[in-house]
């Protein structure tokens, strides 16, 4: 038996009359904040190439997939092995110039164009597109991750001196209203896109900079 097979079964017994308590509470609502913790917390190894630990939280994403698969199951939606498939067929679907008799594309930019095309030839799935522009998750990871910090240093009133300049979060917060703050967000990613810049990526790393440069001072006061 193949080591997902075993996490498979795995998650089965720990779902199944006999079985763990919380497992069996579990749904798929409940398990949501749950994979964007593990996939965040998948995304800091990545910044530190931290192979090692990387391995460990890809473990705990795709234990977050199979519990997804597994409760699809019991309901009699779909398995693991339906999910695997259809990764499947899409890859293969969408790169012709691998896998078909389509023309061999030369950059990876040709790629994207050819993705999309075929992407918009496919059946839709999921909630009918209203707007212009396809549904997109609401949730942010880096942006949340931010907030987390800055709740944790006010509710703890840490000093971040050097860090992060307070009377400048203070300026801009007596401007702020949803609207403009709304505006601002999507200036600055708009601006980043035009430089080439990953917005998601510079605010998570700025963040967990300001996490270890805060967490540095507290240690080193207290040595």
């Amino acid at each position: 038996m193949s080591a997902v097979a075993d996490l498979r079964k795995t998650i089965a017994a720990l779902r199944a009359p006999g079985g763990c308590p919380w497992d069996q509470e579990q749904t798929h609502a409940t398990l949501t904040r749950c994979l964007i913790d593990e996939a965040s917390e998948l995304l800091d190894t990545i910044d530190r190439l931290d192979m090692p630990h990387m391995r460990e939280e890809l473990g705990d994403v795709l234990m977050q997939v199979v519990f997804h698969a597994q409760l699809a199951e019991e309901a009699g939606h779909f398995d693991l092995e339906a999910v695997a498939a259809e990764a499947n067929d899409k890859l293969v679907r969408r790169h012709p110039h691998v896998f078909g008799t389509g023309d061999k594309i030369g950059t990876s930019e040709d790629v994207i164009v050819k993705w999309e095309q075929i992407k918009a030839q496919e059946k839709k799935n999921g909630p009918v597109q209203k707007g212009v522009f396809k549904d997109l998750p609401p949730r942010l990871p880096a942006l949340m991750f931010a907030e987390t910090i800055w709740k944790q240093i006010e509710k703890k009133n840490l000093s971040v001196d050097g860090v992060v300049d307070v009377a400048q979060v203070k300026a801009l917060g007596a401007q702020l209203d949803e609207a403009t703050l709304g505006r601002m967000l999507f200036e600055l990613t708009a601006a980043a896109r035009v430089k080439g810049l990953d917005p998601e990526g510079a605010l998570r790393l700025h963040a967990t900079q300001v996490m270890r440069d805060v967490e540095a001072r507290v240690t080193s006061a207290t040595a």
